[in-house]
Formats: C-alpha cells, structure tokens, sequence
C-alpha cells in the first residue's frame, strides 16, 4: 500500500469499524433496555408486521375476558335477584296452606293476610328495581306492543361478545327470557293464567283434580275490581292476598270472611306453585349460560396464555445473548477507536522522506 498524504485507507478502514462496531453496541442497548429484539421493522419486517399482530389479538382478548366476566356479574346478580323473589313467594305459599287449614278465625286469617300482601308488595318492588348497569333484570314485558324502552334490551336479548370476530361463534346470547316479567302481573299471567279471554283447563285443584277456574276468576271473587287483572295496585295486591288467605277484600270495607267457599286458599296454591316453577326454570337456564360463560372464560386464558408465549418468542429479546452481543461490540468499538488514533498518525510518517 502506498504511503499518501490525501488518503488515509488505513483511516477510513478503522472508521468503519468503529462505525459498525458503535451501531452494533447502540442495538444490543437498545434491544436490552426495551427488552424487545423487534423495536423497528428494519429489525425484522415479516416479525415486526406479526407481533403487531399478536399484540393486537391479545389486546381483543383481554376485553373478550372482561365481557365475559361482566356478563357473568349481571348473570350472578340476576340469580341472586330471583332467589329472593323465590324465597318470598315460597313464604305466601307456606301461608296460603297455612290458613288452608280451616282452624283459624278472621282476625289470624287477617294477619296471614297482611305478611302475604307485605311479601306480594316485595315481589313488584325487587322486579322493578333489580338492574345491571342499567340493564332491568326482571322487567322485560313480551306482550305485544308493550314499551320496554327503559328496559335496556330488545327482544333478541343480551349477546355477550367473548370471542375476537363478528360471527356467532363470538357470541353468547343471554335469551330475552331470562329478563322477562317478574313481576306478580309478569308471573302470573305465564300461561295464561290470568287471561279472562281463555280458559286455564290445565288447573288444578289441591286433590290434584282438573279445576276450570282461572286465576282471574278467583281473583275476581276475592275482591279484584281491575278487569285487566296487572296485579300493581295497593287494591289488587290485597286482594290477591285475600285470596291466598281465605278472605274476601273490599276497597271500601275492607276484609271479611268468605261465605260461599268459592275462593278457598287451596285453590291459590297452584298458580303460587306455577310461578315458583315458573322463576326455577328462568334460574336453571341462568345456571346453564353461567357454565358456557365461565367456559368462554377458561378458552381465553388458555388463547391468551399461548398467544403470549409464542409473541414473546418471537419479540422478546434473550438478555443473556444480547448482553454478549454488547460485550463483544463494546470491546471491538475501543479496539476500533485506538486502532483510529493509529491510523490518523500514518500520514504524519511522510514528513519522515521529505
């Protein structure tokens, strides 16, 4: 190589080095202080477009969880809602039969009366204020053309988004039926029980024997002067708890005993028996949805749990690796810089032949 002036090869060839060596000392920091070996596209395009990717997937994942376990919440809270209404109108059925026995006089029927009327008042008030952020578990009217616009669900009911796609395999829908009525006119008009318009040839009596009469029938003879049969007002709850009680109710006279026997407490106790059933079967469903959620919920820890696995193969950075990595350049970028210094002096050794 010849000795020059003007060029230094020698110089430029040190420079490049430590150029190389300073970028290659610059990566492995920054690869250890992110903790990713993917921080640009550059690094790695086809990984950097496929983690952007993972990322994203997991990020729907974590609100897929989340919806799931909301869901799960109101469906605790709707559960938990209609075991009081059960525990409630178990408690007039045990009364019902109770004053059934025809060993009680007016006055004891009428303090049957009134914790019946206090428990049937309940029902209507935890039916319409049981709510899920602001979703009314229990107030959903099927009856056509009903206004269910402060409900907070449509007719398709609730669908539950668990899954990362817009197909149905996504969804779990909580079925309107769930949510329906629960008030006394939503539980006891199941059926058809209280439709004056058709009669309820399923009833039946305490012997087990067909019984024609509708419950409107009965309700009519108790006291009930609302032909529309809502079961809402103070007059016609007490009225049903006239009924359940053996009494006969009178907006204006209050209660007096029955006369004719044509209302006896016994005959109360299937439709009390029918809305039992009735809140069971919407409890037992509730209990089949809670096992597809919890379900939902497992798949997406496990989804979760391998996605993240193989983002951070592919992304995270091996410390022990990079950190050698960081060594090796640190140790080449002196060696570069000192050989640098050398360099720059070779030029100088021409003043040597002048």
């Amino acid at each position: 190589m010849a000795l020059t002036i003007n060029t230094n090869i020698s110089s430029i060839i040190a420079q490049r080095s430590l150029n190389k060596a300073t970028n290659g000392l610059n990566d492995a920091l920054e690869k250890m202080t992110t903790g990713y070996k993917i921080n640009h596209a550059k690094d790695n395009a086809a990984g950097y477009s496929i983690a952007n990717q993972w990322v994203t997937k997991l990020g729907s994942i974590d609100v897929a969880a989340d919806n799931a376990a909301t869901g799960s919440d109101m469906l605790t809270t709707a559960e938990e809602s209609y075991n009081l209404l059960t525990s409630h109108l178990q408690r007039v059925r045990d009364l019902t039969e109770q004053a059934a026995n025809g060993t009680y006089g007016s006055q004891s029927l009428k303090a049957i009366q009134s914790e019946i009327a206090a428990r049937l008042s309940e029902v209507n008030r935890l039916s319409a204020n049981s709510e899920f952020n602001g979703i009314k578990l229990m107030a959903f009217d099927k009856t056509a053309g009903a206004d269910n616009s402060s409900v907070g669900i449509t007719s398709a009911g609730v669908n539950l988004q668990v899954g990362l796609y817009a197909d149905k395999n996504s969804i779990i829908n909580l079925s309107v039926d769930l949510f329906t009525d629960a008030s006394l006119k939503g539980l006891f008009t199941t059926s058809g029980l209280t439709d004056v318009q058709n009669p309820n040839t399923d009833a039946k009596d305490a012997d087990g024997n067909p019984d024609p009469r509708k419950l409107s029938e009965l309700l009519t003879r108790a006291g009930v002067t609302d032909d529309t049969y809502q079961l809402q007002t103070d007059d016609d709850i007490q009225a049903f708890a006239a009924a359940c009680s053996g009494l006969v109710y009178d907006p204006d006279k209050g209660f007096s005993l029955q006369t004719d026997g044509t209302c006896t407490p016994k005959e109360m106790l299937y439709f009390l028996d029918e809305a039992i059933n009735d809140i069971s079967s919407r409890v037992t469903k509730i209990g089949g949805v809670q096992n597809r959620v919890q379900s939902a919920i497992s798949a997406l820890d496990v989804q979760s749990q391998n996605l993240s696995s193989s983002l951070s193969t592919l992304r995270d950075t091996d410390v022990a690796e990079t950190s050698s990595n960081f060594i090796q350049q640190q140790i080449l970028q002196q060696a570069s810089s000192t050989l640098l210094s050398t360099a720059n002096q070779l030029p100088s050794m021409a003043l040597n032949l002048i």
